[in-house]
């Protein structure tokens, strides 16, 4: 029998970013915080640095899969953590392995951007994700321009109610992205209503907020936390790596996901 005292563990679908910024490193700092295990599959190879994307290769999908089975089948995961995909086969492959582990809770941080506003997913991704992975997803974490482009809708009300009419149970819009005040405001929407988080907004740009939001958010999931206390939650710890980042290149500011760990 598992020990009660073990981390819960989270597989984690993402590519790598040799700049440790964002990518599948985001994802285990983030994790490790909240005090659980990361699992990884690794979706593609990028050449990138805190500034930009500058080239993506995807795996190939049979040693992607390959990943992903021999995870599921050797560890008790509990949250998956879909972060950027790479691929429509890439993407095919993910929804072929999820209809399989249905009772397992899904974060999907759709990573259609890089920081510098390069497309990082044609229109072919696009529709994949909206139409196969959305149904399969517990709760997505786009910012307002993903939101868009994944409902093809306009206001984000509609946004986010496209998305919930494609089968995804939440969705929490962030704003940073397009905000031009003085706070930050992200709202999460469920079938049964909304409700909205004010965050001061910070001075940087940031490379893999999104990266830690989303998989901080699926710790939560994993630890058995209902969907608004892990999006509070994980909200609350973004914030704080935000603050406390760090300028490890060139570019956008590397948030400190381990600085709650300093403490």
């Amino acid at each position: 029998m598992s020990d009660k005292s073990e981390p819960p563990v989270i597989l984690c679908l993402s590519g790598h970013d040799p700049s440790g910024g964002a990518g599948i490193q985001a994802d285990i700092e983030s994790i490790a915080a909240q005090n659980c295990h990361a699992v990884t599959a690794i979706t593609c190879l990028t050449a990138q640095d805190t500034s930009s994307v500058h080239a993506l290769q995807s795996v190939p999908c049979d040693i992607f899969r390959k990943q992903m089975e021999i995870v599921l089948d050797d560890s008790r995961v509990a949250a998956i953590k879909i972060g950027l995909l790479g691929s429509v086969e890439i993407a095919r492959t993910v929804t072929e392995v999820l209809a399989q582990h249905a009772r397992i809770p899904v974060v999907l941080d759709p990573v259609l951007h890089a920081g510098d506003g390069s497309s990082l997913a044609g229109h072919p991704i696009v529709r994949f994700i909206s139409e196969h992975i959305l149904p399969l997803t517990t709760l997505a974490t786009p910012n307002k321009k993903e939101a868009r482009l994944l409902s093809g809708e306009k206001r984000q009300e509609k946004c986010a109610g496209k998305m919930l009419q494609r089968g995804c149970r939440a969705v929490l819009v962030t704003g940073a992205d397009e905000s031009d005040g003085g706070e930050v405001v992200n709202k999460l929407y469920q079938g049964e209503g909304e409700q909205s988080w004010h965050w001061p907004k910070l001075p940087l740009q940031y490379h893999g907020s999104g990266c830690t939001l989303a998989a901080a958010a699926a710790a939560g999931l994993a630890k058995g936390a209902p969907i608004e206390r892990a999006v509070e939650q994980a909200q609350r710890y973004t914030w704080e790596t935000l603050k406390h980042a760090q300028q490890t290149g060139k570019g956008q500011a590397t948030p400190n996901r381990l600085h709650v760990c300093q403490r």
